[in-house]
This record gives C-alpha cells, sequence and structure tokens, in this order.
C-alpha cells in the first residue's frame, strides 16, 4: 500500500474536480460474453460463478486506477484487491464476504467455500475483515438487466461496485450483463473499458 502525492499526480484536477460530489460515481451496464468461461467450468465441474469472479478479480488487479482509494481525505493504492460479494443464505437473506484473491484458480475457490460456510452458520451481516483493498460484487442470477443503480449510504465512499446478471442466450452464445460503478474521482471510461477488455480476455482463456 502506498499513499499517492495529489499534488504531483496527473489526476490532481480531476480529482479535486469530483471528490466532493454528493455522488461522485458513474456506472455502466457491460454485456460480457462467457460462453467459453461456463462450458469450461461445467465440463471440468467446478463453480462457474468462482471461475468468472476470478476471471472479473484479474482484471481489476491489472488497473492501477481501479486499485486507488480514498480513505481520510487521502489517496491510497493497495497492491491487491479483494472480493467482497454478497452470499444468499438458505432463508434468503444474504451476508457479505470477503474473498481473498489468489492467482491460483483452486486457493481463490478455497477462499469462497470457507466464506459461504461462514455466512450459512452465522446470522452476521459482516465479514471479521470489512477493509477497502475490495470490490463490492452481487449475484443478480434471477433475471437479466441492462441498467443498474447500487445504493449510497452518503458517506465517503471509493470501493468499486459490481453486479452480474442472470446469463442469456444471444446468436449461439452465452452473454452475462455486468454493472461497475467507480468513483470518478480515482477513474473515469478509459480505465472501465480498460478492464472490460482484460475481463473479456481472461472469459476467453
Amino acid at each position: 500500500m502506498k499513499i499517492i502525492d495529489i499534488n504531483t499526480w496527473n489526476r490532481k484536477l480531476l480529482f479535486n474536480h469530483f471528490k466532493d460530489f454528493k455522488d461522485p460515481y458513474f456506472g455502466v451496464v457491460i454485456p460480457f460474453d462467457v460462453t467459453n468461461a461456463y462450458h469450461q467450468a461445467k465440463n471440468n465441474k467446478y463453480s462457474f460463478f468462482a471461475r468468472y469472479l476470478h476471471d472479473c478479480m484479474k482484471a481489476i488487479n491489472s488497473i492501477e486506477n481501479l486499485k486507488y482509494r480514498l480513505i481520510d481525505g487521502q489517496v491510497v493504492h493497495y497492491d491487491i484487491i479483494h472480493a467482497s460479494a454478497t452470499m444468499m443464505r438458505a432463508d434468503k437473506t444474504f451476508g457479505f464476504s470477503f474473498i481473498e484473491f489468489s492467482e491460483n484458480l483452486s486457493k481463490f475457490m478455497r477462499s469462497i467455500e470457507l466464506e459461504k460456510e461462514r455466512i450459512q452458520n452465522s446470522e452476521a451481516l459482516y465479514p471479521s475483515v470489512n477493509s477497502q483493498d475490495c470490490i463490492h460484487c452481487s449475484t443478480i442470477p434471477w433475471f437479466e438487466f441492462t441498467g443498474h443503480k447500487e445504493p449510497v449510504s452518503g458517506q465517503q465512499d471509493s470501493v468499486p461496485k459490481l453486479a452480474f446478471s442472470k446469463i442469456a442466450k444471444k446468436e449461439n452464445k452465452m452473454m452475462m450483463n455486468v454493472a461497475i460503478n467507480v468513483n470518478h474521482a480515482l477513474a473515469d471510461g478509459y480505465h472501465v473499458a480498460l478492464f472490460q477488455e482484460k475481463f473479456q480476455e481472461n472469459l476467453n482463456k
């Protein structure tokens, strides 16, 4: 982790413009072709959710601007970004997880399973680790969406927020829409485009 010197940062003017907005986030919904990733997961009998979330996190961790956070008025850059995904319980409530990122898919899946087990056996809303070196993400597998809005707490926030829709079959492809919301003081559409490119590349492998 390192603190960014805002005075010498090339985003200084953009940062100062957006940082005090009541809602500095902008969001888009992007369609992704998950055909290859889905079939690989099913053919090898592992979780498709784990596969696409891992591909997503590899993409997030490759984009510098998506690793910036605002903490106590300072811009902090984290070395590694983890995943805080909502996980549903049997009673249809959910808890927030903290899934440690690893480049190794098996280790990442193990972290997911540990968090699933913890949430299923607890009524706690938050994990014991509840830091900002993560993304907030949700899967909404019941319907396809083309628009999405995240709740706004009213407190300063800078964690990127993603949501994954139900898969839709279109022209022999399996498509999944992904909403991504980022703080405009820290990142722009260009950086979201880099994420889109890298995420799709990972899904195709």
